[in-house]
């Protein structure tokens, strides 16, 4: 039996601990006893980029937002379905998720953050929603589990009306805000709504090969206007 390696940790500002596990030719990140993520496990991630990239097909040169980096799932799947105009900015708050991925899980990275297109920024992405005004055509997010502050208590007010209404503000008309959580929420896709989305709810299935436990990915796009 191969046993599991611990090969760093990392302290989340304003949160817990994260500890980079290798086992075998495996990858995990993991905090406290909840496994956020895994190189065996990588469909529902991915799906949060092609998915999203679907649902902005029409634009040229389009401008993504991503939100962190994690182990990259996300970021190699949406540059392999965007075309050489696009832009996508990473929002990587703990910088040795960063170093993870250029050090112990370069093979995992295949180079994706050297990719001309891409941007990396080491802030967190509720300030850089925050500061942004019509600028994007996709907003992807996968911080926590879901639609709470599982990873730092700061998260939520990624996911609170104000949250929302600046994420819609930094969104361009017609913009997909899309978020990635571990089971569905209906507290939070009304609020969603209340915020001034049209929403869809998608279950996905956990593993690229359609198996795996079934993960949520909300879908909002920009409406014309908010709602009281």
């Amino acid at each position: 039996m191969i046993a599991r390696e611990l090969i760093d940790t990392a302290l989340v500002p304003g949160g817990e601990e994260l500890r980079l596990f290798r086992h075998g030719r495996d990858f995990m990140i993991v905090l406290d006893r909840n496994e956020l993520m895994s190189t065996r496990m990588s469909g529902s991630e991915q799906a949060l980029a092609t998915m999203s990239c679907e649902r902005i097909a029409g634009q040229r040169a389009p401008h993504l937002l991503i939100g962190g980096y994690g182990m990259g799932f996300t970021l190699r799947a949406a540059l392999a379905v965007l075309g050489p105009d696009a832009k996508l900015t990473v929002a990587e708050l703990v910088p040795q998720i960063i170093d993870w991925a250029r050090g112990p899980m370069a093979e995992v990275a295949a180079g994706c953050l050297d990719d001309p297109r891409v941007r990396l920024i080491e802030e967190d992405v509720a300030l850089v929603i925050a500061n942004a005004r019509n600028t994007y055509d996709a907003i992807l997010l996968d911080v926590d589990n879901g639609p709470d502050g599982l990873v730092r208590e700061e998260n939520n007010r990624i996911y609170s009306r104000q949250g929302l209404l600046a994420a819609r503000e930094a969104l361009r008309p017609g913009g997909v805000l899309a978020i990635w959580s571990a089971g569905p929420d209906p507290a939070f896709t009304g609020r969603l709504r209340k915020a001034g989305f049209d929403v869809e709810e998608v279950a996905v299935r956990a593993r690229s090969n359609g198996k795996g436990a079934k993960h949520v990915i909300w879908f909002a796009r920009h409406a014309s206007r908010g709602r009281d």
